[in-house]
């Protein structure tokens, strides 16, 4: 049902798309104007959510809520559908605070101010449609969507390989999305009913053969967006070359939509699938974590090293959505809310520093922390947490994780313990290459730091040379090193007062997922029993010799209801 009668989630959605459409005859010359307005939407928009979840919505129910259905092309199956369940709202919060605050990142943001804002408010439309589609082609629509502005974003207010980094992006995310496409459609159109609402797709019973292909194809499409080894290589070249307030989406909320759409669709509707996928989905994670922290260590780039390390993390998603475990599910959760807070501010942070020194070659900083001690203490705040410092949100997350893997009935012990171990090397790798970036930027003597390229350029865009996107844009010799703004100081604060509120008491986010991601992995849990009763040896024997409780059999076998 709508509750009390208003669209909420439709309002949520059209507010930013509509308010863009105002910002070409807003009559702003100098781009002051535009700033405000656009942070102003972006703002009225994360308070409508707020109180909408808050008043509307209850934590205590699995099921899909504040539900909104219109018939669009009703020969098709196709509507508006919109909901929201204990996986989808806490990412609809992530994203609007992350792109509201990413709007007040660039505020200095001099070249073609209506065209830069007109595209953030796109995209923060985009990005909360991907979250509360019920229906799968308008999901498909969204997450489309959602590419165009990020590609603009990146190819005209980017770095000195803005074009390439845009091009790329755009072939991975699109040619991956095809497989969206294609699965939903194979889904909507089995069966007697054509119907894209995924609770409809959900009650199907497809093959376990077109289930394996559906589940295939939809991790090839989530794998992309969330850097999964090795359709990961997007991601660093995106993040060098993109300015810092587009790192921050791009790391805050746009990886979590693959994670989002692995637990939504290949975890919840394809469960019998996932029985053969898990072990795969484990080991992808733990390469993930040893991959990205080895080649984060091997990076000069700021951002590039920061972008890395993204791909490490996302591997504790894998892990624990592949855990069989609601400890497990839990920790993947509360990993994508927590390095969607973490990363947008490091690369805010990143993009600080570099309107200071416009330079992202750690060899050519240091001894800077003397004259930020702000953006220092900042920084370092930001690094503790990704290196999951205790007190911190990064820790919660990837300890739930662990956990939730070692005391995984379903795998050995043998297959535990290898997963565990590696995955541990990770851990142990982060600190060393982020300690090692806090060094090289922060302490030393360092080079003469200077712009390198002239202010005309930077206006008429007509180099190759990297854009200087905020502040300070000076010509050689005259860079100035001033401390962090109390602008700057106020938005890395209210990153790092949810990231240390969430580490010190978990239960601020797992309180709004925890029910439904039980029910998700009772579902999985359920659909392993009974299959592994007709095949008890899907995994290899030995290495993942599957380990089927007592209880758990009964049940299925109808003497425990």
């Amino acid at each position: 049902m709508i509750a009390d009668g208003f669209p909420w989630l439709t309002a949520i959605i059209l507010l930013p798309l509509v308010a863009s459409l105002f910002i070409p005859v807003l009559p702003d010359k100098d781009g002051k104007l535009v700033r405000w307005y656009a942070l102003g939407v972006g703002i009225a928009d994360f308070v409508l959510m707020c109180y909408t979840f808050w008043q509307h919505y209850d934590t205590g129910s699995a099921s899909f809520q504040l539900v909104e259905k219109y018939d669009w092309v009703p020969q098709l199956g196709f509507s508006w559908a919109v909901s929201v369940d204990g996986i989808s709202m806490p990412l609809v919060l992530l994203a609007g605070f992350v792109t509201t605050l990413s709007m007040f990142a660039a505020w200095q943001v001099n070249l073609k101010p209506r065209l830069f804002y007109f595209l953030m408010l796109l995209l923060y439309s985009a990005q909360i449609g991907v979250f509360v589609a019920q229906d799968l082609l308008l999901f498909f629509i969204m997450w489309e969507l959602e590419l165009v502005p990020v590609y603009l974003l990146v190819s005209i207010w980017g770095g000195q390989k803005r074009r390439y980094a845009a091009t790329k992006f755009l072939l991975y995310t699109a040619a991956a999305s095809i497989f969206i496409l294609v699965a939903g459609l194979a889904m909507a159109l089995y069966g007697d009913n054509t119907t894209f609402d995924i609770v409809e797709l959900g009650a199907k019973n497809y093959p376990l053969a077109l289930e394996l292909l559906l589940y295939a194809g939809l991790l090839i499409a989530f794998g992309v967006k969330l850097a999964i080894f090795p359709l990961h290589t997007w991601l660093p070249d995106a993040h060098g070359e993109a300015s810092a307030p587009v790192s921050m989406i791009l790391a805050g909320v746009l990886l979590k939509m693959g994670g989002y759409g692995l637990i939504r669709l290949n975890l919840e509707l394809l469960s019998d699938a996932h029985i053969y996928f898990a072990p795969v989905l484990a080991t992808l994670g733990v390469i993930n974590i040893i991959y990205g922290a080895l080649n984060s260590f091997g990076q000069t780039h700021m951002k590039r090293r920061l972008a890395y390390s993204s791909v490490s993390h996302m591997g504790f998603v894998l892990l624990g959505i592949a855990s069989f475990t609601d400890v497990g599910v839990s920790g993947a959760m509360l990993q994508m809310l927590s390095h969607g807070l973490i990363a947008a501010v490091l690369f805010f942070l990143a993009g600080v520093t570099y309107d200071r020194t416009h330079t992202m070659a750690m060899d050519n900083l240091g001894g800077i922390g003397q004259v930020m001690p702000k953006v220092f203490a900042l920084f370092t705040a930001g690094a503790m947490a990704s290196l999951a410092l205790p007190g911190m949100s990064g820790f919660v997350s990837e300890l739930q994780v662990f956990v939730g893997v070692t005391s995984s009935d379903i795998y050995s012990s043998t297959f535990c313990t290898v997963m565990v171990f590696l995955a541990a090397v990770g851990v142990i790798l982060t600190p060393i290459y982020l300690l090692s970036m806090l060094r090289k930027v922060f302490y030393g003597t360092g080079s003469d730091l200077s712009c390198n390229i002239n202010n005309a350029a930077y206006e008429n865009q007509e180099d190759e040379g990297t854009a200087c996107f905020g502040t300070d844009c000076l010509l050689p010799g005259e860079s100035v090193y001033r401390d962090a703004a109390p602008r700057e100081v106020f938005i890395a604060a209210c990153f790092l007062v949810l990231i240390i509120g969430i580490g010190v008491y978990p239960k601020i986010a797992t309180q709004m997922y925890d029910v439904k991601t039980v029910a998700v992995n009772t579902q999985v849990r359920q659909s392993y029993t009974q299959i592994a009763q007709a095949n008890p040896q899907i995994y290899a024997k030995g290495f993942f010799t599957p380990n089927i409780s007592e209880p758990e059999v009964m049940a299925v076998s109808g003497i425990i209801k």
